[in-house]
C-alpha cells in the first residue's frame, strides 16, 4: 500500500515538473523561428537555381524529362515521399555529377546519364540524392557552413551575387561528412529496395569510380563530393546480403538505350 502511495505521489510529481518546463518553452518563438528557416530555404532554393539556370544549359528534351521523371516517380511513389516536392532538372554537362539544392531541386548532369552503365546504378544516385534533400542534410549543410543570418541576408538582397555563387559551388563540389554520406547511402538502399530497384548496381557503380578516385579530371565531380568509394560500396553489398533483392526495371530496355542515343548526339 505504502509502495503504491509511494509511486502515485512520484508520478504525480513528475507530471508537474514535466508541465512547468514545459511551460517554460516559448513555443511561439520556436514556431516563428521554424517558419523563418524554412521560408529562407525556400527562397535559398529558388535562389540557386534561377543562377544555375543562368549559367548552365538545361535539357529541355520532352523524352530526356520523362525517362529520369519516371526514375523519380517511381521511387519517390514506393516510399511515400510527396512527388511534387523534388524539382528534377537535367544540365548539359559532361561532368559525372548529380547534386541537390535546397527545397527539393535535384540537378542531374547529363554527364551522369551518359556513364551510367544501367537504370539501375542512375537510381541509386538518384535515390542518393534524394535521400540528402529528405534528411534535410542540404540546408543543414549551408547553414553549418555560411550560418543562417548569411542564408537569410542573401534571400533580401542583402548579399552579392559572388557570395551566393560560391555558396552554389560549395554544393555542388564538396562533399557531406562521412556520417552523412552513409546515412543518405542506407536511405538510398531502403528506397530502392521498397522500389523493387535491384541496390547491388549502385554498389558496383561506387566501387567501379573508386578505381577512378586518384585520377585527375574536372569531369569526375562525383567522386570528389562522395569521396570513400570503396568503404561505400563494400558497406551496401553488406547491408543487403541475406536480402530478396526483387529486379523490375522501371524504364524499358529500348528506352533507356534511346535515352543513352538521344544524349550522345
Amino acid at each position: 500500500m505504502k509502495k503504491a502511495l509511494f509511486q502515485g505521489i512520484v508520478t504525480i510529481a513528475l507530471f508537474f515538473a514535466s508541465w512547468f518546463a514545459m511551460n517554460q518553452i516559448d513555443w511561439v518563438s520556436l514556431f516563428e523561428i521554424q517558419q523563418a528557416t524554412d521560408t529562407t530555404e525556400e527562397k535559398i532554393g529558388e535562389l540557386f537555381w534561377d543562377i544555375t539556370q543562368s549559367t548552365e544549359k538545361e535539357n529541355t528534351s520532352p523524352f530526356v524529362k520523362s525517362a529520369v521523371d519516371s526514375i523519380v516517380t517511381k521511387i519517390c511513389t514506393e516510399n511515400k515521399i510527396e512527388r511534387k516536392t523534388i524539382k528534377v532538372h537535367v544540365i548539359e554537362k559532361e561532368d559525372i555529377n548529380a547534386f541537390a539544392l535546397p527545397n527539393g531541386h535535384l540537378i542531374i548532369y547529363t554527364g551522369l546519364l551518359l556513364n551510367s552503365a544501367n537504370q539501375e546504378e542512375l537510381s541509386g544516385v538518384i535515390g542518393h540524392e534524394i535521400a540528402h534533400i529528405q534528411l534535410n542534410h542540404v540546408f543543414k549543410k549551408l547553414v553549418s557552413e555560411i550560418g543562417l543570418s548569411v542564408l537569410i541576408a542573401m534571400t533580401t538582397g542583402n548579399s552579392n551575387t559572388e557570395t551566393i555563387k560560391a555558396a552554389l559551388k560549395m554544393l555542388s563540389s564538396t562533399a557531406f561528412d562521412r556520417s552523412l554520406e552513409k546515412e543518405a547511402d542506407m536511405k538510398a538502399v531502403d528506397y530502392l529496395m521498397k522500389a523493387k530497384i535491384n541496390p547491388e548496381p549502385f554498389a558496383n557503380f561506387l566501387f567501379k569510380l573508386s578505381d577512378k578516385e586518384n585520377e585527375v579530371t574536372s569531369y569526375l565531380t562525383w567522386i570528389s563530393t562522395h569521396p570513400a568509394s570503396k568503404e561505400r560500396s563494400k558497406y551496401i553489398i553488406e547491408s543487403i546480403q541475406g536480402k530478396k533483392l526483387e529486379s523490375k526495371s522501371v524504364l524499358a530496355q529500348s528506352t533507356w538505350l534511346t535515352l543513352q542515343e538521344k544524349l550522345k548526339l
